[in-house]
């Protein structure tokens, strides 16, 4: 019998199309603004080019569409998993590792995508049980707290004001202005940082003599072996997130995505577009729960609506005069959005596990949960030698790993389903 916690719903009424073409340029517009303010906050965290970030995202969505058909409408932007191991390896070995590292994330998507093919969507998911998934998805939150924390420290005010209007405007909102609480929030504490002289000089004369129009600051990728061993593993993460995206996705929309494209497909689609985003040297473009949320907000549904919004980012992208804006932003603005947005990330574990009812009550849930979140926050690492060459697991991908294992062989107390109780039958 399929698990639940993995079934999507059987094919409805194809999406709503949009067939005026004046109108589907507008809600394009409108989706690449809703996807703007998370797409670029990751390449600025992480010291990468916001313009390449942009413009990679664009790049990765039109061929995520391509190669799924045209059927799944998901708009792919900077993933949050991949901000720690990025931001590290720009430190220490430069953007150009960075970019080697993500592309080798990339090519775990091929073998994950070989692999569900090779052994079906539902058997590989049951590796993944909401036990395991939810505790990652916390640890990705929490494990960015401190990032947040640091950079909202060095202007409280700022950061609060900041985070204040972006919490207004996600709830007392309406229309556009409640799907985008991010980009409102970064406007507002910018125009307080204007107001209140926290802005340097040097950076407002580097935005004025920018060019409005201008190619982005593309880079070659190159290959570092360390960077691959501290980037490439949190695919299996960000592969737990897009199966996660993808049923959801498909359940905003009524489709059941993965049986028509599937989810070897998609898969597939997601690390090609990763890669050629690393290629330019951006971040990792991956699909993320952002896009669900636009979508159920605007109930539009339309994949042409998020191609239109791709051309839009790749746009935005050509503008070095926008990137020395965001450069110019105070660490107290970026501080105020990452305490929320690192925040969502792990009360949306919270809610996986609140959902799926797991019964804490049982030891086996309890030691499988306590294992992720001790090793993933608790700053764990395992060193690894590979013909002279030592590696390290840590953070996220040690926290996913463990668990998985721990899943799998930790004897079953109960059968979990979703939507009952742990341990009690389904009716039959």
């Amino acid at each position: 019998m399929t698990n639940p916690t993995n079934a999507a719903p059987p094919p409805s009424a194809p999406e709503p199309r949009v067939n005026d073409p004046a109108r589907r340029v507008v809600l394009g517009l409108q989706h690449s603004i809703a996807m703007f303010g998370a797409t670029v906050l990751v390449p600025i965290l992480v010291g990468l080019s916001p313009s390449v970030a942009l413009f990679g995202a664009g790049l990765a969505t039109l061929l995520f569409h391509l190669l799924t058909g045209g059927r799944v409408p998901i708009f792919l932007g900077s993933s949050f998993a991949f901000i720690a191991p990025t931001a590290l390896v720009v430190k220490e070995m430069g953007p150009a590792a960075a970019g080697g590292g993500l592309i080798a994330a990339g090519a775990m998507y091929l073998l994950f995508s070989g692999l569900v093919k090779v052994f079906g969507t539902d058997r590989l998911l049951r590796v993944f049980p909401p036990v395991v998934t939810g505790p990652v998805i916390i640890v990705i939150g929490l494990g960015l707290s401190s990032v947040a924390v640091n950079q909202a420290k060095t202007n409280w005010w700022l950061a609060l004001a900041t985070l204040a209007a972006a919490v207004i405007a996600s709830l007392y909102g309406r229309g556009l202005f409640r799907m985008i609480p991010i980009l409102i929030g970064v406007v507002t504490g910018y125009l307080v940082s204007l107001l209140t002289g926290q802005i340097d000089a040097k950076a407002l004369a580097d935005v004025a003599a920018a060019p409005l129009l201008g190619l982005p600051d593309f880079h070659a990728p190159a290959l570092d072996w360390r960077a691959v061993a501290v980037i490439a593993p949190v695919a299996v993460v960000t592969f737990i997130e897009h199966v996660g995206d993808v049923i959801v996705n498909g359940r905003v929309v009524g489709q059941n995505f993965l049986q028509k494209p599937g989810l070897s497909r998609t898969l597939f689609a997601d690390g090609v577009a990763n890669m050629s985003s690393a290629v330019l040297g951006g971040p990792a473009a991956t699909t993320y729960a952002e896009n669900t949320g636009v979508l159920a907000l605007t109930r539009v549904y339309d994949p042409r609506v998020l191609q239109i919004g791709a051309a839009f980012a790749m746009a935005f992208g050509c503008s070095p005069k926008l990137a020395a804006l965001l450069r110019s932003l105070p660490q107290g603005v970026l501080g105020g959005v990452s305490i929320l947005l690192f925040g969502m990330i792990a009360s949306v574990g919270i809610r996986t596990l609140a959902e799926a009812r797991i019964d804490f009550a049982h030891s086996r849930n309890l030691i499988i949960v306590s294992l992720i979140l001790v090793l993933g926050l608790g700053g764990a690492a395992f060193p690894i030698n590979l013909a002279g060459t030592s590696l390290e697991l840590h953070g996220m991908a040690l926290a996913a790993l463990v668990g998985i294992l721990a899943n799998l062989i930790l004897p079953a107390q109960h059968q979990e389903v979703q939507g009952l109780p742990e341990g009690e039958d389904v009716a039959a």
